[in-house]
């Protein structure tokens, strides 16, 4: 065999041999390594998103403790539905003791909540405004839950500085049946 045609055989069975070992040895060589890359990188994801929910649980569990504390001092705050006239006593001697009359108090539907109750009272009061104010002032010491809805005041004729008010305040109880 002549060594031209020796040499164009065998640089022809050299690029074969190159163009067989590319397609069937490094091409899907390369193909399983792009996959196990893609794998690794959801790995990754998926443990960096497991950190940051890790991360989250235990910022949670804080957050936790601190509404149970929270909860704990409003339901110290919260009387049991049987003193419900010992409130309603306060209310109206802080009303006398600032020299304001009584002219009505009904009672009104109360209104039942997840772990509390809502009793509603409608008082009509008369006096002085600055007496009326030191009411509210007081009413704001006292150590239990409540909510001043729906004030109206209109002035009296008969003296400068006289006020007629209705009002409803609400005062809340622990519901023991919750």
């Amino acid at each position: 065999m002549p060594s031209g045609l020796r040499k164009t055989v065998f640089f022809i069975f050299l690029a074969g041999l190159s163009y067989m070992g590319y397609k069937y040895m490094i091409k899907p060589a390369n193909n399983h390594l792009a996959e196990q890359q893609k794998r690794v990188q959801a790995k990754l994801t998926k443990l960096t998103e497991f950190e940051k929910a890790n991360a989250q649980v235990k910022n949670l569990a804080a957050q936790i403790e601190k509404l149970e504390e929270a909860i704990t001092f409003f339901e110290s705050r919260l009387p049991p539905t049987s003193e419900i006239d010992k409130v309603l006593q306060d209310i109206t001697v802080i009303g006398e003791k600032q020299g304001l009359k009584s002219k009505r108090i009904l009672t009104l539907k109360n209104k039942n909540n997840s772990g509390y109750v809502e009793q509603p009272l409608k008082m009509e009061l008369e006096g002085n405004f600055n007496s009326f104010y030191s009411f509210l002032l007081e009413l704001e010491k006292l150590p239990r839950i409540m909510k001043i809805s729906e004030l109206n005041l209109s002035k009296q004729q008969k003296a400068e500085g006289e006020i007629k008010t209705d009002f409803i305040v609400s005062i809340f109880f622990q519901d023991k049946t919750g």
